[in-house]
């Protein structure tokens, strides 16, 4: 048992935070067992750590996130999806077949999530085995929890990055049969990376190998409207671009996370809402791909689950804190042509990173009773906080403050630092 003392804040609902002033949060075996105004003087024996006056909030988790393509965040931000990714995006990640290229990106890239503040990935990697291992492998070592997708892919894309689906279908079956335990923080996830990549094949296989494994499912579902046309033309049989996934096995059956849904409603949306299909709202990255503006507040309304990707590189920026930012403005764009869609919320926005994007790994982003202990702790005494009320500081911290500002983070209750990283 360890006792953490500070400010305590987080979201065990979207419309209000729990707000703790010099509060104390107890954590056993790496879960939350009580959070409380006064500790009881049961535990007054146990060793406790005073944060002071700080921010003590639940650790952020990133919803969709391309690995391979964090050199390329920032640059051509001036295309489309499709051509973005035939010019930059597949050339990048053809430079994954190097193991030795592989390792060096992705130390960078976990540490820059470690860096931001996230605690738990949804990332894709590339078709290369090896190097989907190696991403792998620095999770582990750092202590943060991923789920971790081979991508599949057999059409449409260059020669380097096109797999059979037999190929396909045994690197998957090697990187579960190492690293699908039980409990683990690190797991694979079967990741068709869109139907266009796909053949009916490699997309059936990818079903197959979901169910038979019980793994989860990541893609990418109504992005641009130019993608949508070319699904329909590739699946003629199918109602609408979730229900194609459907009739592979890949939109719910079992854990399935859905990144941008821009175009997404009527039927999908209902067939997302039955099967409990997340989406991945990537804000920065839809506004600079020109994909459009995915309409949170609807999905919010009709019961689908949501949660915050960064989308490096269609994204620029792999804070969650500012995708919570750009999250609400986006919302507020839309409310000023359609007012009966409120704007989010600023404890939506951070009910969303965290408590809701973190079911997706379980008892994660809550400070509630056996919840996961995923945590910072904030020093925003810099940003000069006095006489603002916590919720006003961790607001300020949200819209002005940066990695500087997060001064320990926690994995399930274990203190992650990247010391020997």
């Amino acid at each position: 048992m360890h006792i953490y003392k500070a400010n305590i804040l987080f979201t065990k609902v979207k419309d209000k935070f729990d707000i703790i002033p010099n509060g104390y949060i107890a954590v056993e075996n790496g879960k939350v067992v009580g959070v409380y105004e006064r500790l009881p003087e049961s535990l007054c024996g146990a060793p406790i750590t005073d944060f002071g006056d700080k921010l003590l909030i639940p650790a952020m988790n990133d919803m969709h996130v391309h690995a391979p393509q964090y050199r390329n965040q920032g640059i051509a931000m001036d295309l489309e999806l499709l051509p973005w990714l035939d010019n930059y995006t597949f050339p990048e990640e053809s430079k994954y077949a190097d193991t030795a290229y592989a390792k060096r990106m992705y130390k960078l890239f976990v540490r820059d999530l470690w860096r931001n503040g996230t605690m738990r990935t949804v990332a894709f990697a590339t078709i290369h085995r090896e190097s989907t291992r190696l991403l792998m492998q620095l999770f582990q070592k750092a202590g943060m929890g991923a789920f971790v997708g081979k991508v599949d892919m057999d059409r449409n894309c260059p020669p380097t990055l096109t797999q059979t689906v037999a190929d396909a279908v045994s690197d998957n079956e090697q990187l579960i049969a190492e690293f699908d335990k039980e409990d683990a923080l690190v797991r694979p996830i079967i990741t068709p990376r869109f139907i266009p990549s796909c053949t009916p094949e490699m997309l059936r296989a990818c079903g197959e190998l979901a169910k038979k494994h019980n793994l989860p499912v990541q893609s990418h579902l109504s992005e641009n409207r130019g993608e949508i046309a070319w699904v329909k033309d590739l699946e003629p049989e199918s109602s609408s671009y979730g229900d194609a996934y459907f009739r592979y096995g890949l939109f719910g059956q079992t854990p399935t996370i859905m990144a941008h849904c821009v175009w997404t409603e009527g039927e999908e949306l209902e067939l997302m809402r039955r099967q409990r299909v997340m989406v991945a709202h990537c804000p920065t990255s839809n506004l600079n791909l020109s994909s459009g503006m995915a309409s949170v507040r609807t999905f919010l309304q009709a019961g689908v689950p949501v949660g915050l990707g960064s989308d490096i590189s269609g994204g620029h920026q792999l804070s969650i804190f500012k995708m919570m930012v750009y999250a609400i403005e986006v919302s507020k764009m839309q409310y000023c042509r359609d007012k009966s869609k409120a704007f989010l919320t600023l404890s939506e926005a951070f009910w969303i990173a965290t408590k809701s994007a973190g079911s997706f790994f379980g008892k994660v982003g809550s400070f509630e009773n056996d919840y996961e202990f995923d945590a910072l702790v904030i020093d925003d005494s810099e940003l000069n906080h006095d006489n603002y009320s916590l919720q006003h500081r961790l607001e300020r911290f949200i819209y002005i403050g940066d990695d500087r500002h997060i001064v320990h983070r926690f994995c399930r209750g274990k203190e992650i630092t990247l010391s020997d990283f």
